[in-house]
């Protein structure tokens, strides 16, 4: 984590990369494929080390970061690096790659391509399933064998959210911006329960670009991991003593206000296949009834104080 850095809740990791875990809508999972929700800001990111005498000692032993997410919450991750040197990034669910649906490894691989490229991979909102779609990112409670990793090991061994950032190998790409302009990276540098993973929700279109650039321009010794813990409001507060997000808005609230809904308009790019592992995942829907219980709706459990008011800025840049 030494060459981890956070500022405004931005997480810089390594040289020139840096990502955002985004508040967005829960799709509804329902079967049905929908466009890209939109962002409505940053989660608040919080070093373990800032608060080392309040966490669970295991927290202490992994370090890394922590976020506060509602229960059954989803949230998209937004990148941004500089167009003239990009980075392979790996993201794991709770020790799965969400990519290729494998165990989580430190290096990279190409057969099947376990990783995104960013640029020109603006954002990634959920667990790969092929064919141009996604299921949405979901926190839910460890435990209840709800997240891809307890569906496809059994254990909740690992939890929450991993990325490992790989530099380019020297020479490969420009040190500087090239004359002309274009965009500028800027440097920055007793136990609680309810810890939670992530799981599955509804289905998106969005697809997983294949890299141009080919596995040999990643340098897989120069490489940044940032574990990040999720942890429900109620432990956020415990921990830092610091009120919680704002509840979740629901899509049926968002559509009534007129709001929009996003797309990339990137027919013309290819599409990372999804590997079985990861199309067997079954959402949260599917384990409710298969519970026997009645399917939760994104619109449930939506709190409005009383005189609360509500200020909407969706927002996907790129889009």
């Amino acid at each position: 984590m030494s060459n981890v850095r956070i500022r405004d809740d931005r997480i810089y990791a390594g040289d020139h990369l840096s990502f955002t875990l985004q508040r967005t809508l829960r799709l509804p999972d329902d079967g049905r494929t929908y466009p890209l929700p939109p962002g409505f800001g940053p989660f608040p990111v919080k070093r373990v080390e800032d608060y080392a005498d309040r966490v669970p000692p295991h927290w202490q032993e992994r370090g890394g970061l922590f976020v506060p997410l509602y229960q059954r919450e989803a949230l998209w991750l937004q990148f941004e690096a500089p167009w003239w040197r990009p980075n392979a990034v790996k993201v794991g669910a709770g020790g799965i790659n969400a990519v290729s649906g494998g165990p989580w490894q430190e290096g990279l691989k190409s057969e099947p391509q376990d990783y995104v490229v960013c640029p020109d991979q603006p954002w990634l909102d959920g667990i790969n399933v092929g064919e141009g779609l996604i299921r949405q990112f979901v926190a839910v409670p460890l435990g209840r064998g709800e997240t891809v990793e307890e569906q496809l090991t059994g254990a909740h061994e690992v939890g929450g959210m991993q990325l490992r950032v790989f530099e380019p190998k020297p020479g490969r790409f420009p040190d500087a911006p090239p004359p002309g302009g274009g965009v500028r990276f800027e440097s920055a540098f007793e136990e609680i329960p309810s810890e939670m993973g992530v799981a599955a929700g509804g289905r998106m279109h969005q697809k997983i670009y294949p890299d141009q650039y080919g596995i040999d321009t990643w340098d897989q010794d120069r490489s940044t991991e940032v574990f990040i813990h999720l942890v429900n409001s109620r432990q956020y507060r415990a921990i830092t003593g610091l009120a919680p997000p704002s509840s979740p808005v629901s899509p049926r609230l968002y559509t009534e206000m007129g709001l929009p809904w996003f797309d990339l308009y990137d027919e013309g790019r290819g599409d990372v296949a999804a590997p079985e592992r990861l199309k067997s995942v079954k959402s949260l829907s599917e384990l409710d009834s298969e519970r026997g219980e009645r399917p939760e709706r994104p619109d449930e459990g939506l709190v409005i104080n009383p005189g609360q008011v509500i200020t909407i800025k969706p927002d996907r840049e790129d889009q």
